[in-house]
Parts: C-alpha cells; sequence; structure tokens
C-alpha cells in the first residue's frame, strides 16, 4: 500500500524540487523527514536516488514546504530542505534563493495569495532563516507568467523574470551579516597552512576564499573540481574550518556530518575570460569577478542565488577577499555586480552600510524565472508513515 501526498513539481531559477503545502506532511521531525527522503529515493549509495523523484544532483534535490504565514506583513511561509542524495540526511540548515523564486508562482497558482496585475508582490517568510523576502512576480489576470524574455544561464528557455528582494539579510544563520566582525579572518587549515578568508552571512552563510589560495586558477569547471577527490578535501576542509570560525559547528568534523549545505564555500578571482560549460566565451571585461559555490560537497552548475547575496554583499566591504579581486564602482553602497560562474553570468545586486557598530547589509536583489512543471500526488510507501491509514 502506498500514500498519495498531494505535491507541485516546481523549477525556480537553475534549481527544481517539490513544493508541499504544510499540512500535506506528517510532524517536523523525523516523521515528516521520512516521507520526504523517501519521495526523493534518498538515501541511494548508488547516487542515482532511482526509486524517488530527484534527480541525483543538489540542485535537483530540493523540497520547499509552504503555508499561510502568522507573521506581520507576510502571506506565506517558505521552509527549504536539501535532501542529501547518498545519506539519510535533510538539511534544514540554510535556505536556497533559486526556489524562493517559485515560491511567489506557487502561492498564487495555489491561492494563498491574490495575483494582482500587472505584477503581484507575495512577502515571504523564510522559515528556516527567520528573514524576509519579497517576490515581484508579473502576472496576467491573476496568473502567473511564465512566457518571456529573461534568460539566466543555467536554464534553456527564456521565462517571465521573477525579481527578489532579500530585505535585512544579513545573519541568516550566523552571527550577523560579518560574525567575525572581520572584513577578513584567517583559517589554520590542515594541508595549506593559513589561509585568509571572508567571512559572510547574507542570506546564507558563505566562506570566501582566492582560488589561487587553494590551488585553483578561479575558472575551473564541474568535471575539473568534481573529478578531483583530493581538491574536494581541501575545500571541505577549508568550508568546515570557517564553519567553526562562524560559530556554526563546534568541530569541523561536526561540520561536515551535521551540516554539509552551511556555510557554504566560493572561490574567487579577478575578472578574466573563460569558456563556459556550454563553450561559450564569457568576456572578462563584462563581469564584475569571477566565482564558484559549492553546493553538498560539489561544484554548482551556475551559482547560488544566496550565494550570489552574499558575495555581492562581501564584495561591497572594503578589505575583504571578495572586494580584493572585484571590479566595483567607488564608494558606491549599493550596486549590482555581474558574477563569471560555471555556465555563464549572473546579475545581482545589495546594498551594505558601514556604521559604528560595524557593516550591515541592509538588501539583496537577484532576478529569476521559475515555472510549474508538473502536478499531482508524490507516493510513498505506507509503512514510512509508522501506521496504515494515514492521510
Amino acid at each position: 500500500m502506498q500514500i498519495r501526498i498531494p505535491a507541485v513539481l516546481m523549477r525556480g531559477g537553475t534549481s527544481r524540487g517539490i513544493f508541499f503545502h504544510r499540512d500535506a506532511l506528517p510532524s517536523p521531525g523525523e516523521p515528516m523527514d521520512s516521507v520526504i527522503l523517501r519521495a526523493y529515493g534518498s538515501p541511494d549509495s548508488y547516487g542515482r536516488q532511482i526509486d524517488g523523484v530527484g534527480g541525483a544532483t543538489s540542485v535537483t534535490s530540493k523540497v520547499a514546504i509552504i503555508g499561510p504565514s502568522a507573521q506581520d506583513g507576510c502571506d506565506v511561509d517558505y521552509f527549504f530542505g536539501q535532501v542529501d542524495i547518498r545519506r539519510p540526511l535533510v538539511d534544514y540548515t540554510g535556505s536556497c534563493g533559486n526556489m524562493a523564486a517559485a515560491v511567489g508562482p506557487f502561492a498564487i497558482e495555489e491561492g494563498l495569495v491574490a495575483g494582482s496585475d500587472p505584477v503581484t508582490r507575495v512577502r515571504i517568510w523564510q522559515v528556516n532563516t527567520c528573514k524576509r523576502i519579497v517576490a515581484h512576480v508579473p502576472t496576467t489576470s491573476g496568473h502567473p507568467e511564465v512566457e518571456g524574455e529573461f534568460i539566466i544561464d543555467g536554464v534553456p528557455f527564456a521565462g517571465a523574470m521573477v525579481r527578489l528582494e532579500f530585505l535585512d539579510p544579513g545573519g541568516s544563520c550566523a552571527r550577523g551579516f560579518l560574525p567575525t566582525g572581520n572584513p577578513t579572518d584567517e583559517l589554520e587549515v590542515p594541508g595549506l597552512g593559513r589561509v585568509q578568508v571572508t567571512l559572510a552571512d547574507a542570506a546564507n552563510p558563505v566562506v570566501f576564499v582566492r582560488a589561487e589560495e587553494i590551488g585553483l586558477r578561479g575558472a575551473e569547471l564541474s568535471e575539473q573540481i568534481d573529478g578531483a577527490p583530493q581538491i574536494l578535501r581541501t575545500i571541505e576542509l577549508v568550508r568546515s574550518h570557517g564553519a567553526v570560525a562562524m560559530g556554526l559547528a563546534s568541530s569541523p568534523d561536526e561540520a561536515t556530518k551535521s551540516r554539509p549545505g552551511t556555510p557554504k564555500v566560493a572561490f574567487v578571482s579577478p575578472p578574466s575570460d573563460y569558456n563556459s560549460s556550454r563553450g561559450e566565451q564569457v568576456d572578462g571585461g563584462a563581469i564584475s569577478l569571477v566565482a564558484r559555490i559549492m553546493t553538498m560537497g560539489t561544484l554548482h552548475r551556475t551559482y547560488a542565488i544566496t550565494g550570489a547575496i552574499a558575495t555581492a554583499a562581501a564584495a561591497l566591504v572594503e578589505g575583504s577577499v571578495v572586494n580584493s579581486v572585484a571590479r566595483l564602482e567607488d564608494g558606491e553602497p549599493e550596486q549590482q555586480l555581474s558574477i563569471g560562474h560555471p555556465s555563464g553570468v549572473m546579475p545581482v545586486g545589495a546594498r551594505v552600510t558601514r556604521r559604528p557598530g560595524g557593516w550591515t547589509c541592509e538588501k539583496g536583489v537577484a532576478f529569476r524565472t521559475a515555472r510549474r512543471l508538473m502536478e499531482g500526488s508524490v507516493c510513498v510507501p505506507a509503512s514510512v508513515f509508522g501506521r496504515k491509514g494515514w492521510s
């Protein structure tokens, strides 16, 4: 016997995952995690998620749980989970900005928010980080637009642009925008020695390191990183030691085992020409910097939106690792950057201010497309629920 759970498959930006209504799932904790893991086909020691709906990559193994919000000034709650492919783990320690792009369209289509042409404003409470996101969704006759002319590298088709504003995104998981209070810190990393990093938390916590410090050029593609175990180990050591410095884990080992999703780790380098994963040249003169970000132990095929918000914000902090490699407009507290990533270029904006108490990130802005891919039910064996007849 199987239980059928209402579900919608959504693409948000360069990510994809199941959207559940909050009341369609069992109680949070092990009961809910067991259902989500079985639905996705995790854990799968073969790494394929063949017995579930997961896509066997981190960007296609994500889940969003949506419900009406009790927060003042918010319409819906968005609870995000990163489903591990090989381990029985759903990581709720951070958020996903790409999936956030689909929250607005989902909320409108499901009747949680009334459409208001030509653009519907959906106010989102991000449960994981306790932060607000405002999605500006283009609508016609109260329904989200799907087709349009906006193209994002990493998605093969154009669509209608969804504008996302991340409000006061600093300190989503750690102790403020700069958790240590410093634009740069040094980590003692086994095998590398002392490594200079910037620890920033805006929309999600990220450990930033110059590519050259970990023996990379900066413009590597996934096959050059994911197929190199020693490089992966080195990057994870930087990430896990950064997690301890940010106060997110008590030890590097805990960071590796218990929170593989956050903090993220990104390696950055100055703007330069390189060939994207599509074989097209990215013009170094048209980008602000070159950056690569890791997701669940592999190189992100494009760039995480939350990571992009943190990247843009860190770039505006004088003396940071990101600031040292980025091409910027001098002295402007709010700027739009173009990040050169493996699939192409991503525009992202941020506003930061320096106050007597330190640096603050006031806002981040991103631009995505999103659409509903499939709707119906996901089937999970009844035994997963612990008793038959659950509905």
